[in-house]
């Protein structure tokens, strides 16, 4: 696999996992000194950071990866975890040979980075923390389950009015109708089964009794009309990880990599500052 001397991806490739299941990736060259590793949303792929990747213009090495059940990746029988998940993401760096790097995510990604810097402390040199929350609540599973039995019962074509009004803001759907469009497409390409088992993962996630021994840099975004994790549950994430620095962003919604792409470059430019 080799770089492009033009900033350009290089060529995207899979490697497996510790249970055989196969993770597709691909590196974005950039200053050897900083690496990130950036981990999409719930039901999309690593096509996911392409603004924000371009809006960090070379800052560092960006790998991108399809999480299992999604994009290129295999898609094994659940239950899925995201330990499980961040695992994975391990795996990878140890396929490629990355001993540690800057970890940020963005929704169910979010869940994964927090998971993986709780399993591996040592690997992680920085945390982003995007649209995302440490736990969805006390009526999580049962949340989570009924989108999930909507999925299998209706179609995910049933979701997609609701999810295009929660990823992104009135104005920037107006605005960017392609930008949704390829949304959509990712979103409808997704193996039912798959997605109701992430659906299920993320109504069982519970990482709040990790937060207080984080000794990284951390940075964490949200957007102020984001109703699928609202400010309060990023707010919470800042009081509990140590020294956590969170901005709101305004009249943005859920997706903010996709909707604010320099503001969340931003975010990972302070993380490898700080680091």
């Amino acid at each position: 696999m080799t770089a492009e001397t033009n900033g350009t991806p290089r060529e995207a490739r899979s490697v497996v996992t510790r249970d055989g299941t196969p993770i597709a990736c691909r590196i974005v060259p950039g200053a050897q000194e900083h690496r990130f590793v950036l981990v999409h949303s719930l039901a999309m792929d690593m096509n996911f950071w392409e603004r924000t990747v371009r809006a960090l213009a070379g800052a560092g090495e960006v790998l991108v990866v399809d999480c299992r059940g999604h994009g290129r990746a295999g898609k094994p029988a659940g239950p899925y975890s995201v330990e499980q998940f961040a695992d994975d993401i391990g795996d990878v760096m140890d396929g490629i040979g990355w001993k540690s790097a800057i970890v940020a995510g963005a929704s169910m990604g979010g869940c994964v980075s927090l998971a993986f810097a709780a399993r591996h402390p040592e690997r992680t040199e920085g945390l982003g923390l995007f649209d995302t929350t440490a736990w969805y609540g006390p009526t999580a599973p049962d949340d989570w389950a009924k989108r999930a039995a909507k999925a299998k019962d209706e179609g995910l074509a049933a979701l997609v009015a609701f999810q295009q009004t929660r990823w992104f803001s009135d104005a920037f759907r107006a605005a960017n109708p392609d930008v949704v469009e390829d949304a959509v497409s990712v979103f409808l390409a997704n193996d039912p089964a798959a997605y109701v088992a992430t659906c299920n993962m993320l109504g069982a996630a519970d990482l709040r009794s990790a937060l207080a021994a984080f000794d990284f840099p951390c940075e964490i975004r949200v957007g102020s009309e984001d109703y699928a994790t609202p400010p309060p549950m990023a707010e919470a994430l800042a009081h509990s990880i140590p020294g956590a620095h969170l901005e709101i962003l305004e009249q943005v919604r859920h997706l903010s990599p996709i909707e604010a792409p320099d503001r969340i470059a931003e975010a990972m430019r302070l993380l490898a500052a700080r680091k």
